[in-house]
C-alpha cells in the first residue's frame, strides 16, 4: 500500500474524509465476499451431506438389493477350543458330527549346540573345520529330500556355515543359524506328510558333516530318514560296484539327464552372454580404430589434471574485468571442459572394455569347465544339443555307487551313527471324521460343503464335536437395524436443515466486523448462518421427499403387496414424534430404542419363520431405494457430477463468478479511492503554494 502524507498545509482529516466517501462503494464489495463465503458455507454443507447419502448407497442398499447379502448363515461347535468353522452362504442347515484325529505338523529340525574348536562363538561365517568334531578332509555329500525334491549338497572343510544354509534353502527348506544359541534350525516351508524332508548322509564325510552341524537325529526313532538309508541300502550287491550301479541305472540315468540339461542351460547362457561381450569389446575398439585406448587409470590421472586446469582458469576468470580478456578466457575455458568431456568418456570406454574382457575371460572358462562334462553341437537351427562326457557319468555313478554303500552300512550297523542331540519333528497331515468320513489334508484347515474347518486341537477317545448350522437371524435383523439407523440419521438431518430457523438479517461478518466481537459472539453469529443455509432448499426437499415416497410405497411380495410396517417397522407419528424425527422408523421390540422395545419383536419372528418373504421385500425395497438415489445424483452437464446429490458444478461455477466480481469490485474501488487522493493533493499543494507567497509578500513588506 502507498505510503500517504495527507492534510499537512489544510489540516483536514483527509484520510478519513476519503474513507467516508469510498464507504458506499466498499460496501459492494463487502456484499459480494460475504455472498460468497455464503456460498462456500453450502458447499461445505452438501459435500458433508452428499458424503452421508452416498455412503447410505455404498454401504448398504449397493449390498442389500441382492438376495445374496440376506443368505446369512451361523454355524456353532460345541468345542470351540478344538475347532473354528466359517461358514460359506452355499452351507447346508444341519447338525453334523466331528472328530478331529490328527493335526497337521511341519517337519522341524532343532539342531544340537555346536562348539568352536579352541572356544569362541560360530559365526555364519565359520567353516566346518571350525567346529569341534569338523575335522574330515576331502568332499563330502548330504542328500536332501524335501517333499518330491531330492538334491545332493556338497560340503568339504572350508565350507562355510553360511553355505550350508544356502545350499539347504536352494534345496527346497528353510534354515538358519541361531549365533545366540549356537545351533541350526530346518524346517519344510509346507505342513504335511508331503512335505516332510530327511537329511542323510552319501558318504562317511557326508556323515561327518552332519555330526559336526549338530543335524545328527537318532534314526533308530527318526522312521523317514531311516527309510531313506534303506531305500539306498537295497540297491547294494556286496561290494560288487558294476551290479549295484545296475540296479541304480534308472536313478543314475535320470540324474545325468538333470545334469546334462542343466549343464546345458548354463551353457546356452554362456555362449548369449560372451557373445553380447565380444560385440562390446568390437564396437569399442572399432570406435577407437587407428589409435590407441589407455588405460582407465591413465584416463584418470589425465581427467584429475585436467580438472585442476580448469578449476585454476575458473578461479583466473573471476578477477578479469576487460571485457574482451573475459570473453577470451571464456572461450579457452570452454575448450578446457570440452577436452575434459572427451578424456571422461574415453575412461568410461576404457573402465567398459576392461569390464567385458574380464567377463569374457570369465564365461569362457566357465564353458570349458562345462564341455569336461557335456560334449555340446551347434545344431543347424542354432540351437545346441550335448551328450554327457565320461566325467559327468563317472561322477555321477560314484555318488550313487557311494551312497548305496555308506546306506548299506548304516541299516546293516557297519557303522555307528550317534546322535548329535538334534530333535526332529516329523511332517503329518491333519486327519479329521466328518460324520463318518475320513479327510485328510496336509494343512489344519478343510473346506467340506460350504464349511470351512480349523482344527485346533485333536478330540479326546470317543468325544464327538457337534457342528449345528443354521440361518442366521441376528445377522439379517442386525442388517436391517444398522440401515434404518443410518437412514433415519440422514432422514432427520436433512429435515433438521429445511426446516430451520430463519436466519434472515445475519450474513457472514467481514474482518473488521469480527473484530468488534468476542470470539465466542463471532461463533455464535456464524453459526446461525450456517444453520440456515439449506433452510427451504429446493434440491434438499425433492432429495427428501423422494426417498421418504420409497419407503413409504408397497412391495410386492408373491403377489401381495407389503410395506414396513408389516415387518413392525413404522414411524411413530405426528404428534409422538420429536421435531425433524417425524420420518424416522422403529423398529418393534428393539431393546436399544426406548419407544418400541416393549412392543412384540415382529421383525426377528419373520426372519426366523418366513426368511424368504423377508428378503424379497428387504431386495427390492433396497433396490428401489438405490435405484432412486443413483437417478437423483446422475450427472447433469453444467449443473452436477455423477454421484453428487446436489448441483455441485453450479455451484463452483457461480463461486469462481464471485472471485472475478469482487476482484473487478476491488479495482475499481482502488481506483475510486486513489483518485480522492490525488484531488485532495492537488488542494494541499495548491495551499502550500498560497502560504509560499504569503510569505514572501510579507518578507518584501518587512515582516518576518
Amino acid at each position: 500500500m502507498a505510503l500517504r502524507m495527507t492534510g499537512m498545509m489544510s489540516g483536514l482529516d483527509t484520510e478519513s474524509i476519503i474513507q467516508e466517501l469510498v464507504s458506499a462503494r466498499r460496501t459492494k464489495v463487502d456484499k459480494q465476499k460475504k455472498a460468497q463465503t455464503k456460498l462456500n458455507w453450502k458447499q461445505d454443507a452438501w459435500k458433508d451431506l452428499n458424503k452421508k447419502l452416498k455412503n447410505l448407497q455404498t454401504k448398504y442398499l449397493s449390498t442389500m438389493r441382492f438376495a445374496d447379502a440376506y443368505s446369512k448363515k451361523v454355524t456353532k461347535v460345541s468345542n470351540s477350543s478344538a475347532v473354528s468353522v466359517i461358514t460359506g452362504q452355499n452351507a447346508v442347515n444341519g447338525v453334523q458330527s466331528l472328530e478331529i484325529k490328527e493335526l497337521a505338523k511341519t517337519g522341524y529340525l532343532t539342531g544340537a549346540v555346536i562348539k568352536k574348536d579352541g572356544g569362541g562363538e560360530l559365526t555364519a561365517l565359520s567353516k566346518l573345520s571350525e567346529i569341534i568334531g569338523g575335522s574330515f578332509t576331502g568332499e563330502g555329500t548330504i542328500n536332501v529330500k524335501a517333499g518330491d525334491k531330492s538334491v545332493d549338497i556338497k560340503v568339504t572343510a572350508d565350507t562355510t556355515i553360511s553355505d550350508v544354509l544356502t545350499q539347504l534353502k536352494d534345496a527346497g527348506l528353510n534354515a538358519s543359524f541361531d549365533a545366540k544359541w549356537q545351533r541350526f534350525s530346518v524346517s519344510s516351508k509346507e505342513s504335511g506328510a508331503a512335505n516332510n524332508f530327511t537329511l542323510t548322509a552319501g558318504d562317511a564325510n557326508g556323515a561327518a558333516a552332519i555330526a559336526a552341524l549338530g543335524l545328527q537325529t537318532d534314526i533308530k526313532t527318526d522312521s523317514a530318514t531311516m527309510a531313506e538309508y534303506k531305500e539306498y541300502a537295497e540297491y547294494f550287491v556286496d561290494g560288487d560296484r558294476a551290479a549295484t550301479i545296475a540296479n541304480m541305472r534308472d536313478l543314475i540315468d535320470r540324474d545325468i539327464a538333470s545334469r546334462k540339461d542343466a549343464y546345458l542351460n548354463r551353457y546356452t547362457e554362456l555362449v548369449s552372454s560372451s557373445e553380447a561381450a565380444q560385440k562390446k569389446i568390437d564396437d569399442i575398439n572399432s570406435e577407437y580404430a587407428g589409435s590407441t585406448l589407455k588405460s582407465a587409470d591413465e584416463y584418470k590421472t589425465e581427467l584429475e589434471a585436467k580438472n585442476a586446469e580448469i578449476k585454476t582458469k575458473e578461479e583466473e576468470l573471476e578477477k578479469i574485468t576487460d571485457p574482451d580478456a573475459k570473453r577470451i578466457a571464456e572461450e579457452n575455458l570452454l575448450e578446457l571442459k570440452k577436452e575434459a568431456a572427451d578424456i571422461e568418456a574415453k575412461k568410461a570406454d576404457a573402465e567398459t572394455l576392461a569390464a567385458q574382457q574380464e567377463n569374457l575371460s570369465k564365461y569362457t572358462a566357465e564353458m570349458q569347465d562345462i564341455e569336461s562334462y557335456i560334449s555340446v553341437t551347434k545344431e543347424d537351427d542354432g540351437t545346441y544339443s550335448a551328450q554327457a562326457t565320461g566325467k559327468l557319468t563317472g561322477e555321477v555313478e560314484d555318488r550313487y555307487y557311494n551312497k548305496a554303500s555308506y546306506a548299506y552300512d548304516v541299516v546293516n550297523n557297519n557303522v555307528s551313527i550317534v546322535s548329535s542331540g538334534a530333535t526332529k519333528i516329523s511332517g503329518q497331515d491333519a486327519v479329521i471324521h466328518l460324520n463318518g468320513a475320513e479327510y485328510k489334508n496336509s494343512s489344519n484347515t478343510f473346506e467340506i460343503n460350504g464349511l470351512t474347518f480349523t482344527a485346533l486341537n485333536t478330540t479326546k477317545d470317543g468325544e464327538v464335536i457337534t457342528v449345528t448350522t443354521e440361518q442366521d437371524t441376528d445377522g439379517v435383523y442386525d442388517m436391517v437395524k444398522n440401515f434404518l439407523k443410518e437412514y433415519n440419521a440422514i432422514v432427520n438431518e436433512m429435515d433438521k436443515l429445511y426446516n430451520a430457523d430463519s436466519a434472515k438479517g445475519y450474513e457472514p461478518l467481514t474482518s473488521e466486523e469480527k473484530e468488534a466481537l468476542s470470539e465466542s459472539e463471532v461463533k455464535e453469529w456464524e453459526d446461525k448462518v450456517k444453520a440456515a443455509l439449506l433452510r427451504r432448499d429446493d434440491n434438499l426437499s425433492t432429495v427428501n421427499s423422494a426417498m421418504q415416497s420409497i419407503m413409504a410405497e408397497g412391495v410386492t411380495v408373491n403377489g401381495k403387496t407389503m410395506h414396513l410396517y408389516d415387518f413392525g417397522i413404522d414411524m411413530l407419528g405426528y404428534f409422538n414424534a420429536p421435531d425433524n424425527e417425524k420420518h424416522a422408523y422403529h423398529i418393534d421390540g428393539d431393546p436399544d430404542d426406548g419407544d418400541t422395545m416393549n412392543n412384540p419383536d415382529k421383525l426377528k419372528t419373520m426372519i426366523s419363520n418366513d426368511p424368504d418373504t423377508v428378503i424379497s421385500f428387504f431386495s427390492q425395497l433396497s433396490r428401489n431405494l438405490y435405484d432412486k438415489m443413483t437417478d437423483l445424483s446422475k450427472s447433469v452437464d453444467g449443473y452436477r457430477s455423477f454421484g453428487s446429490f446436489y448441483d455441485d458444478k453450479k455451484m463452483k461455477s457461480d463461486y469462481d463468478d464471485y472471485t472475478s466480481k469482487i476482484k473487478d469490485l476491488e479495482a475499481k474501488l482502488a481506483d475510486y479511492e486513489d483518485k480522492w487522493y490525488a484531488k485532495f493533493s492537488k488542494m494541499e499543494t495548491a495551499l502550500a503554494k498560497m502560504q509560499s507567497n504569503a510569505n514572501a509578500v510579507t518578507s518584501l513588506l518587512g515582516g518576518g
